[in-house]
Order: C-alpha cells, then structure tokens, then sequence
C-alpha cells in the first residue's frame, strides 16, 4: 500500500509539473500580412537600385527602343567612288551692273527690262539740277581764269615793250653822248673847249650806261616773275578744265547707255522715280554664254579646287564642267562655286537648273556603311554599334572619311560584318546603349 501511495504522490508531482509548464510557455504569433509586403516591396527596391546602379556605372545611360523605328545597315567591303551629286542653276557667263554715277530723277525711259541693246543704245535719261548748275560755275571759274591768264600776259607784254623803249631811248642818248664827247675831245685838243664840258658829257653818259643795266635787270626780272605767275595760273586753269571735263561726264552720263552688248534685267525704273548716287539701275547679260552656279556643303570646301572637273545631265547628254570659281563664303551651311561649260549645246536657258556629279577623288576599295541621317547629329565621330544577337546597341567612337550620297568610307573603329544604326540620332544623342525591343 505504501508502494501505491508514493507512486500516486509521483504521478501528482509529475503531472502538476506538466500543467505547470502549459501555463508558462511563450506563443509565438504570426507577422501581420501587410508587414511582409512591406519587407517584399523593400527588397524589391534595393535590387532595382543595385541593377541601376551596377547599368549607370558600369553600361553608362540608356535608354529602350523599339528596334523597328530604326535602320540598321552592315558594314562592308566595296569600292568607294568619290563624288557628290549637286543642283546647279545656269547663269550668263558674264554680267555688266548698270549702276548711277550720279544720282538724278527719272526723265525718260527708252528700253524695256529683257530687251536686247547693242553697246552705246540710249536705255534711260535722268536729270540733277545740282549738277548742272555745278557745270554752269565750273565753266564760269574756267572763264574767269582764262581771263586772268589773257590779263597777265597782256602785262606782261606792256612791260616787254616799255622796257624795250626805255633801251631804244637809253640806246640812243649813249650813242649820241659818244660823239659829243668825241667832239670835245677833239676841241680840247685845240684848245678850243674847256675840259669841264668835257666831265659833263661823261657824267651823263655814265648815267645813262648804268640806267641801261638797271634797265636790263629790271626787264629779266619782271619777265621771270610774270612768267612765273602765268605758269600758275595756267596749271590752275588746266586743273579747272579737267575738273569741268568730269564734271561734263557726270553730266552726259546721266544719259544711261548701254556700256557692251547683251541682254538687259533688273531693269525696274519708273519715269519720275529718284535714283540715290551709285544705286542700281539694272544689268546687262551675256546672252549667248552661260555658266553654272552651284551651292555645296561647307564639308567639302576644303575639297574644292579650280579646274576641278564635273559633269551636268542635258536631255540625257553629259555636259563636262571645269570649276572656274570659288566663292569661300558660307551661307545657311553651303557655299557656292561657278562651273564653265565646255561646250554650249542649243536650248540652254537662264536660270534652268542641272544635275551636276563632282568628282572630288578616283575611285578606291574600302570599308563602306550606307550614308545615314546619323552624320549630321554625331558628326561621324561616333555610331551606335549593334551587337550579335540584336538585342542592344553601344555608343562607339569611330573615324569616317569620305562619303557620298550613297557611303561612307570607314577609316577606324569598325569591322565587315557589324551592324550600325544609320537613322536620326536626334532622341537618343546623350544616351550611350540603346536596349532594342520588339515592341
């Protein structure tokens, strides 16, 4: 009995422990639902912060384009001919301005714009009140110095032949004193005069021999001055002259004529219309002779020689050119240059405009990709470079050479067999690799 009894006061013990345990044991309890989308969302973000940031750092910025809204082109191996096509328009091969000399007002019209004039035809007549009236004091200044001139010489003369007088008149009081004084002479001898009459015969001819020095000075002097002064005057009268001559000029050139034969344009006076000093009047055009005018990309104008040759399309004839001038300014990107023809075939007309193939260099072998629109936004110096399973594109720095309307010659940084993007690079030039898609 006392064996039952310990082993229930055990059992007892045992399962008090047991119930004892039960009470104090910690539940867990499960996470709210939204916690764990919390934490979900928040490692969703950190590994899309770790891809940006290992893509930026590593494959630079990019951007996802839809493959079919670009072109892509191979690159390969063919023959490149170096030429550029251009559009050419024919002008008169030369070209005389009609420009006032002197400005005036419109009196008259006699030709027409277009009409055909033979050198020295009367085209149009314009009058200058200021003008004329400075013909009429130019003339009058002339008159006024020529009479000066008559004036002067007219002295001049006067003094020649008073000085003349003067010498015939001393002359002849020497001549007549000698032969006093010879006289007396001979009567002293005699003792028939006195010797005084004889010191006052010679006193007066001394005078009269010292007058006739001062006499021939005075003569050479007056003449030297005089001729001197007319000298002058007649440089002025000469410089008056040629001033009135031009100014005659102005005055007859207000009578507008025809300086060569040709053509007339840009003839678009009006009778009574005001032309300024120098404004233009009109040209006049070589009628049988033309050239072509044709504007190029500033790319080539490093490429541009004179007697560069080329070639025009007429009525399905070829036309050979010769580069005959450059015109080195650059307006809107191009610049223009003027092409001679060889040969002159019938039904040219002005202003008709050709198709024109430049040659720029012989043809050669090279690597080639097809001229793109992507040239103009990166300048060939870089492409973007598909890869081998079309599934994006990376920015890579090239070197191209020449190009024409066809290709471009490859001259580093590309293989035969890559791909490139040749369309606009316009939404994507910052962007250094293109992921392509399907959609």
């Amino acid at each position: 009995m006392e064996k039952i009894s310990q082993l229930k006061n055990q059992t007892r013990t045992a399962g008090m422990g047991v119930s004892g345990q039960g009470m104090d044991r910690k539940v867990q309890k499960k996470a709210p639902l939204a916690k764990r989308a919390g934490y979900a969302i928040a490692a969703l973000l950190l590994v899309t912060f770790g891809w940006w940031f290992v893509d930026t750092l590593l494959g630079g910025r990019s951007l996802s384009v839809n493959s079919q809204r670009i072109i892509v082109s191979a690159v390969t191996v063919g023959t490149f001919e170096d030429f550029i096509p251009l559009r050419g328009r024919l002008v008169p091969s030369s070209t005389v301005y009609l420009d006032a000399i002197e400005g005036g007002r419109v009196e008259e019209i006699l030709v027409e714009d277009g009409a055909v004039v033979a050198a020295g035809d009367l085209i149009a007549v314009l009058s200058n009140t200021n003008l004329q009236l400075e013909v009429l004091g130019r003339e009058a200044a002339v008159t006024e110095q020529l009479n000066n001139m008559r004036t002067i010489e007219l002295q001049l003369e006067q003094n020649r032949l008073s000085h003349k007088s003067n010498l015939v008149e001393i002359d002849y009081q020497i001549t007549r004193l000698n032969r006093s004084v010879a006289r007396q002479r001979d009567l002293v001898s005699k003792d028939l005069a006195s010797r005084s009459s004889i010191e006052e015969l010679d006193d007066e001819l001394t005078y009269y021999e010292n007058r006739r020095e001062i006499t021939l000075e005075s003569q050479a002097t007056d003449t030297r001055m005089q001729e001197q002064q007319l000298d002058q005057l007649r440089e002025a009268g000469t410089q008056l002259q040629a001033g009135l001559g031009f100014a005659k000029k102005n005055l007859d050139d207000l009578n507008v004529r025809a300086p060569l034969p040709g053509k007339l344009s840009g003839f678009n006076i009006e009778i009574g219309q005001s032309i300024a000093r120098g404004g233009r009047l009109g040209q006049i055009d070589d009628p049988d002779g033309y050239k072509l005018n044709v504007g190029i990309d500033e790319f080539y104008l490093g490429r541009v020689d004179l007697q560069q040759a080329a070639v025009a399309e007429h009525r399905g004839d070829d036309i050979d050119l010769q580069v005959s001038k450059i015109y080195p300014q650059v307006n809107a990107g191009k610049f223009e240059v003027d092409m001679m023809l060889a040969d002159e075939p019938t039904g040219l007309r002005r202003g008709q405009t050709m198709q024109v193939r430049l040659t720029l260099g012989d043809n050669s072998d090279a690597i080639l990709i097809p001229n793109g629109s992507f040239y103009q936004d990166t300048g060939g110096k870089w492409v973007f470079v598909v890869s081998a399973d079309g599934s994006e594109a990376v920015r890579r720095s090239v070197r191209l050479g020449r190009r024409n309307t066809e290709f471009i010659e490859v001259l580093d940084g590309l293989q035969p067999g890559e791909n490139v993007v040749t369309s606009p690079y316009t939404s994507f030039t910052n962007m250094d690799r293109l992921a392509l898609n399907d959609g």
